[in-house]
């Protein structure tokens, strides 16, 4: 009784800010984020400029966004990597600092690959290093927040996410408009192998973070516990997998068929659109500076303001309005770069584009993850918010391969039209089932409240003890970033 009025002391007492910045989770979590980010854009939007400017066709360029669908598919692998040590290394370090710093080394050395690679004479070999990056780095992404869960407790969780979100940000600047200025300045060999050397700062955050995991990686035949002392659920692929997807089934009836659609094709425009910019820019005449410090440093603040007004739209809005303006102007956004393609290379063209786009592209993408996250129910969150986080990318990115051929037949002006038309039967979608979420929610309450629970329910999920920042929680948040 007195262990348990203990934690249950300390689970209700606040955290404090001078804790949040003494502890050096924060640090570490920080620079695994950044470490986290920085491939991302040298297999997608760095890699497309850099091919672009290499003067490859524009049909195999939108072939090679293929190559990142490692990110997308990485949960059909994710369950290895919490079964399965790296040789010699766990058994020293412990099994996510052992998986961090395995991948971590593999992205320093694809990257060393694409650095040596000539679009001219080695295309093949350049896209089997971007493939090689692509599968070690969502790896990476895998291990990094399986460390974050095990790291911290639930009041600590949104700190971590959000410094890890960061970081990852301050790595989108580095791979995309450091990468370029460097590519301007001394050719992409030097760009890909700075990058590469980056990478350390995510190995020297990963020998240092502490092994959370090492007590089981002792007793790999220990049970975890739950923070109350209660033996916790041995995984199982029905309790993991079957039984979430029939909650969500049961509960969201015949409508969720439309539902997933909706979800499918939300951020398709974008997604379609994404592969073709840089060709666009290249065409235009856009130097690898001007492109740098448009569309890769400032377009990533005004992205980050377009998720805030997004976020303060649902506050005074609601979901199903904000996800109705969301699905209009992340489509319609994508008309700003037909009206770049008819004029020259100037500057100030170029940063219209760029706001339009990656502020209603923020906006929309802020709007989804409220919809997604309102659409899962309590203690099914995790899997039930994967499915959805994994389907809204994978049918944008199966499609954006053929986009070269479309830009090769009509042109640009076309193409990004057709794009934004996309977005036409997505709004349309957004009236019949764009309340589910709501309805989900109000449904969970009233169910709970039937049930005589005694603990409070906000949005869709229970609140109940909120756990210590030393606890370690039972079960993995759903994910608080979208990652492509």
């Amino acid at each position: 009784m007195a262990q348990s009025a203990a934690v249950a002391g300390k689970a209700r007492s606040k955290l404090a800010m001078r804790d949040i910045f003494e502890d050096p989770r924060i640090i570490l979590m920080l620079a695994l984020g950044f470490s986290s980010g920085l491939p991302l854009l040298l297999v997608l939007g760095t890699f497309s400029t850099r091919l672009a400017y290499s003067d490859v066709d524009i049909k195999a360029i939108g072939l090679f966004s293929y190559l990142a669908l490692p990110y997308t598919l990485k949960f059909l692998w994710a369950p290895l990597i919490d079964r399965f040590d790296v040789p010699v290394l766990s058994a020293r370090i412990g099994r996510r600092r052992s998986w961090m710093i395995a991948t971590q080394v593999a992205v320093a050395l694809s990257l060393s690959l694409m650095a040596t690679a000539n679009p001219a004479s080695s295309l093949v070999l350049l896209g089997l290093g971007a493939f090689l990056v692509a599968i070690c780095a969502a790896t990476q992404d895998v291990v990094i927040d399986g460390w974050r869960i095990d790291a911290a407790g639930t009041d600590l969780q949104g700190v971590m996410a959000a410094t890890s979100n960061l970081g990852y940000r301050l790595a989108l600047m580095c791979a995309g408009a450091g990468a370029l200025f460097i590519a301007d300045w001394a050719g992409w060999s030097v760009a890909y192998f700075s990058m590469a050397a980056l990478m350390g700062v995510g190995m020297i955050a990963a020998l240092l973070a502490p092994a959370f995991d090492r007590q089981h990686d002792e007793d790999p035949e220990a049970k975890p516990a739950r923070p109350d002392g209660a033996p916790a659920k041995v995984w199982s692929f029905r309790g993991a997998v079957l039984e979430p997807l029939t909650e969500l089934h049961t509960r969201l009836g015949p409508s969720l068929w439309a539902i997933l659609i909706l979800v499918a094709f939300y951020r398709m425009p974008d997604f379609i659109s994404g592969v073709m910019a840089s060709p666009l820019y290249r065409q235009i005449g856009f130097t690898l500076t001007e492109i740098g410090a448009v569309s890769k440093l400032y377009g990533i603040w005004v992205g980050i303001a377009g998720a805030f007004v997004g976020g303060w739209a649902m506050t005074r809005l609601g979901l199903f309005p904000t996800l109705v303006i969301g699905a209009f102007l992340g489509a319609a956004s994508n008309l700003s770069f037909s009206w770049l393609s008819y004029g020259g290379p100037e500057v100030w063209r170029l940063t219209a584009a760029i706001s339009i786009d990656n502020f209603c592209g923020s906006f929309a993408g802020m709007a989804l993850i409220a919809y997604m996250s309102s659409l899962t129910a309590p203690g099914f969150a995790a899997t039930q918010y994967a499915l959805f986080s994994s389907l809204y990318a994978l049918p944008g990115k199966l499609v954006a391969g053929t986009s070269g051929f479309i830009v090769a037949s009509y042109g640009y002006p076309v193409f990004f039209a057709f794009t934004a038309a996309v977005g036409i039967p997505v709004v349309i979608l957004c009236f019949f089932v764009g309340r589910a979420g709501e309805r989900s929610a109000a449904r969970a309450a009233a169910e709970t409240a039937a049930l005589g629970d005694t603990e409070s329910v906000s949005g869709n999920h229970s609140a109940g003890l909120t756990l210590a920042s030393g606890d370690r929680p039972g079960a993995p948040a759903p994910e608080t970033r979208m990652r492509p």
